[in-house]
């Protein structure tokens, strides 16, 4: 089950107020103890309302009205979705708050996500179930002629995932059949990416095949951050398209790396300006 832990906002996070070294390095250290133990799938932080807004609806119409906002205890500072077993469990996750941010003065909601089980049977609900039948999970499988720990570790050094397994051939329960010098090939890679996984594996023989008619694609939302990470997959490899300004795209480039693996870099992709007739008013 899925619960989104909400950090309420307090006269700090209200000034837009950036956290110290500590307090952000404590969070870090905290997200990566969640992605680790595979409950962390995504979460921000959020600016202060004075430069947000609602939009109320009333008989199809919308307003918007700017902020900041008060109470300020009751607005929200930042998130992160959990997905755990129990509520149990996400609070113990919660009560793991890092006691650096705000000198362990702060105040969190936990809330959990609806369900397709928390609704009743019926014809609405089976269309939903054939809308909704997909598998658990989506990743992407390379395969590599004898360097896929080397690859591997680039591919986590550019990205900043976590390399969650590198295990060679002999180091399997079959280690004693395999040929001494396939020892130390990987057998089983995995790089988890939030959530996603680029998975590789060193291919014995003529089993390995170059990469084909499909690309790693990642997605930034900076373009700096974009920018540098197709700079540093095209290094020593073949830039296919540059990273340039699109019809479709802020910023979009392809590139083969070093390794032979395809990759398409995006920033700002299927961004199109949207124009709205709204009333606007300020918050009080």
């Amino acid at each position: 089950m899925k619960f989104m832990l909400m950090r309420k906002a307090d006269e700090d996070t209200e000034k837009g107020s950036l956290p110290s070294d500590q307090v952000y390095r404590a969070m870090l250290d905290y997200n990566e103890r969640m992605i680790q133990a595979g409950v962390f799938l995504f979460g921000n932080g959020v600016r202060p309302t004075s430069e947000g807004c609602r939009i109320a609806f009333r008989n199809g119409e919308a307003t918007v009205t700017r902020g900041p906002f008060t109470p300020v205890s009751d607005q929200l500072a930042g998130y992160s979705v959990l997905e755990v077993d129990s509520l149990e469990e996400a609070i113990d996750w919660a009560k793991q708050w890092p006691c650096e941010d705000s000198n362990g003065n702060v105040t969190l909601e936990l809330r959990r996500y609806f369900e397709l089980s928390d609704f009743e049977p019926g014809a609405l609900k089976d269309e939903h179930q054939r809308h909704t039948r997909l598998p658990m999970e989506l990743n992407i499988h390379l395969s590599f002629p004898g360097n896929c720990r080397e690859a591997m570790t680039f591919y986590q050094q550019v990205t900043g995932g976590v390399l969650e397994a590198m295990i060679p051939y002999g180091e399997t329960p079959a280690a004693a059949e395999v040929p001494a010098e396939l020892a130390d090939r990987i057998i089983h890679a995995s790089l988890n990416i939030r959530g996603r996984r680029l998975m590789g594996a060193d291919m014995a023989g003529d089993c390995h095949q170059a990469m084909q008619g499909s690309c790693v694609h990642l997605e930034f939302d900076t373009l700096e951050r974009a920018a540098e990470v197709f700079d540093q997959l095209q290094q020593g490899g073949q830039t296919i398209m540059p990273f340039e300004e699109t019809f479709w795209a802020k910023r979009f480039g392809m590139t083969t790396d070093r390794f032979g693996t395809h990759w398409m870099i995006g920033y700002g992709t299927g961004q199109c300006p949207q124009n709205a007739n709204t009333e606007e008013v300020n918050a009080p």
